[in-house]
């Protein structure tokens, strides 16, 4: 996130995308209640109706997958009315020549077509967002999940320097994690090209760096991505593996590709708290830690770096991560040494640029610090780029319109939409052992529009198939008009009802991120017996 969390609150406009904000991330969406309580107004773009589009002041129930189109539309209009902050652009950005050419050129009309927005409200959008001083950007992995992922993003931030909605507090681009510590984890390094801070294997001086601190050679070759790893078969080059507190065989697509991969390999290692559809597959399972038996800490969405405190000791035959990797390292054959995670943190401070004042004792006395925190006198980054930009000048990248991978046609007349819902979190590792959630939300629901339903004879509560080119499931149907005519939307936390059976193993080619987000799929009752 550039900005902060509570910042969201002191916003004049929030346009949120891409993001069930109010399921999702229900702390961060009570901000937005806040906010609009205060008098600020909600911009939602979703093709469904959910409970915060339906709250919005206005909302833009676009087709999956036509985000850049509709980003665009917008931007044309706050071209067209003149309301860009051409002080910004000139003084802090680059390449707008680039992106102001796309614009003129964008035909309006088939913005209109593509998205299924109409053109009036679309200009509503626009002028809400640029006229204001304090407006923000929410979204999730709505925006993220798709083949043009990193071009959706791209598209949000021209939308935010065209205004100048960046570099000063209250404003901002913030992104919404999706599972607690992803950025940290990121920030740590667990990207296959990059060491900690983002540093990358293939920079010598960073190399050698790391190579020093850790006192072993180094490779400058990046590694592989998920999809490389879990989707090279039987045959793949991967031979062993080792799964830490990750479900794959619920949570990565096209599941039958995993399955083939990890039965396939030699050695297979899982380490988790409860036996997963994974751990089952396991060769070896090593019971893990929770977040209430260990030190350490976690940093979340707004950069924020926080100690998590040991509540109970662990339970007896479970470790903590940091002595199953320490005890693992040293029988590989690397000593790896730690007396405390203090010992960790103070080397993340060392090698870690970004983390540079973030010390245990700062930690162990505060309520977090948010990087960049560049000494121990610093007191940590509420937003970003007050002065500039990272890398210089904010660089706009023009995108046009890319279709989702996989079209619709006799066969798969719908789009299928995935996503999350309050009561259960991921692959419901842990909260589908609460009885109380379940008992809100304990299986997977379709929802399908009540005239799609109406056609095939489909009644409110019974099982139905759901399939797609890889394969089908069985899922109860939830007759809804929070879902268009046309597409559907399901969730991935219920191994009974494997959503991601389905999804298509296509993905971003910068990110590799996967398209979770839409496929095309079919709908049939269940047929009785002769």
């Amino acid at each position: 996130m550039t900005n902060s969390i509570n910042e969201i609150e002191n916003a004049e406009v929030i346009l949120v995308t891409g993001s069930n904000t109010t399921e999702a991330h229900p702390q961060v969406a009570r901000r937005m209640f806040d906010a609009v309580d205060r008098g600020a107004k909600l911009i939602v773009i979703d093709p469904r109706r959910t409970p915060l589009a339906a709250m919005a002041h206005l909302h833009l129930p676009l087709h999956p997958g036509t985000d850049i189109p509709l980003l665009n539309g917008m931007m044309r209009i706050i071209l067209d009315e003149n309301l860009i902050d051409d002080l910004f652009i000139e003084m802090r950005t680059e390449n707008y020549h680039a992106l102001r050419d796309l614009l003129f050129r964008l035909d309006l009309d088939e913005v209109v077509r593509i998205t299924g927005v109409p053109l009036d409200t679309i200009s509503q959008a626009a002028r809400l967002y640029a006229r204001t001083q304090k407006a923000v950007i929410c979204y999730c992995l709505g925006i993220t999940q798709h083949i043009c992922g990193t071009e959706n993003v791209q598209t949000l931030a021209n939308l935010a320097m065209m205004t100048g909605h960046v570099e000063k507090e209250d404003t901002g681009v913030d992104p919404l994690r999706g599972q607690n510590n992803v950025q940290g984890a990121c920030d740590m390094g667990s990207l296959p090209n990059v060491f900690p801070s983002y540093q990358p294997v293939s920079n010598e001086d960073y190399r050698e760096k790391f190579e020093k601190a850790w006192q072993t050679s180094l490779s400058g070759t990046p590694g592989l991505t998920l999809l490389d790893m879990t989707h090279g078969g039987a045959d793949g080059a991967i031979r062993g593996l080792f799964i830490m507190g990750e479900n794959p065989m619920l949570s990565d697509p096209v599941l039958s590709k995993v399955k083939e991969t990890l039965t396939g390999l030699d050695f297979l290692v899982v380490v988790d708290l409860f036996m997963t559809d994974t751990a089952k597959l396991a060769h070896v399972v090593l019971p893990a830690a929770s977040f209430a038996e260990k030190t350490g800490t976690f940093t979340n969405s707004e950069r924020r770096v926080q100690m998590v405190r040991r509540a109970i000791p662990p339970i007896p035959g479970c470790k903590t991560d940091l002595e199953i990797i320490m005890n693992l390292s040293r029988r590989m054959g690397y000593p790896m040494e730690y007396d405390s995670p203090a010992e960790v943190m103070e080397e993340i401070a060392l090698l870690t640029p970004i983390y540079g004042g973030m010390h245990h004792d700062r930690l162990e006395n505060s309520w977090g610090l948010q990087w960049p925190c560049w000494d121990r006198q610093h007191p940590g980054t509420p937003f970003l780029h007050k002065y500039f930009f990272t890398r210089g000048r904010g660089h706009f990248v023009p995108a046009s319109h890319q279709s989702p991978s996989e079209p619709m046609d006799a066969t798969y007349p719908f789009q299928l939409m995935t996503g999350r819902i309050y009561h259960q979190y991921h692959t419901g590792t842990m909260s589908r052992k609460g009885t109380l959630l379940n008992r809100e939300n304990g299986e997977a629901l379709l929802q399908i529009h009540p005239d799609d339903a109406g056609r095939d004879n489909i009644r409110h509560g019974e099982m139905i198939i759901l399939a797609s080119r890889r394969g089908e499931i069985r899922v109860k149907a939830e007759v809804s008009d929070q879902v268009a005519p046309g597409t559907l939307y399901t969730t991935f936390h219920f191994s009974e009802a494997p959503i991601n059976l389905l999804t298509t193993g296509a993905r971003d080619p910068k990110a590799n991120c996967p398209e979770y987000k839409i496929c095309a799929a079919r709908v049939e009752k269940i047929r009785q017996g002769p």
